[in-house]
């Protein structure tokens, strides 16, 4: 990668490593709701592994509809995130079950946050660009990143709650 020269080049660097920090947590993440106890959680997770990859493919169209190339560039901030994740929910994993679960549900919020704020970033980039079709694309995607926040808290709130009871 090149310096930029324009904010569609911005805007054009910012796809392309949302779309590596995608896939990197999307195979993360099956590794790690493979650990999952909860129910719910893990289904959660799966659902999340699907809605990510569909996200990556609609980050792949639209470096296409902006005529750039389509390749994602290896985003070394995801890399650190999910670095840091499989070390917690793998080799320094709680042995319980359901502190593990909260220990999931935190780095998933990790990496769920940094998509939230590169795809924000993005969507700005679009609309300034005068992309607004893209710009909403872009927004929709944030929303479903919300939503599967929000659940991730709900849900550790409970067991959060639960662990505590059991102190």
């Amino acid at each position: 990668m090149s310096a930029p020269e324009s904010l569609k080049d911005v805007y054009a660097d910012e796809l392309k490593d949302l779309w590596s920090a995608n896939d990197q947590m999307r195979r993360a993440l099956g590794t790690i709701a493979g650990k999952v106890h909860d129910t719910q959680l893990k289904s959660n997770l799966e659902a999340s592994i699907g809605g990510i990859q569909k996200h990556s493919d609609t980050l792949k169209s639209l470096l296409e509809e902006a005529g750039e190339e389509a390749e994602p560039e290896h985003c070394k901030g995801m890399e650190g995130l999910v670095k840091e994740a499989l070390k917690h929910t793998t080799k320094e994993a709680p042995k319980d079950g359901e502190l593990l679960d909260i220990v999931i549900v935190s780095q998933y919020q990790r990496m769920c946050h940094y998509g939230i704020a590169g795809f924000g970033s993005a969507a700005a980039y679009a609309k300034a660009l005068g992309m607004t079709e893209q710009s909403k694309t872009l927004k929709a995607m944030i929303s479903d990143i919300y939503k599967a926040d929000e659940y991730a808290t709900a849900l550790a709130s409970k067991s959060v709650k639960a662990a505590a009871a059991e102190e």
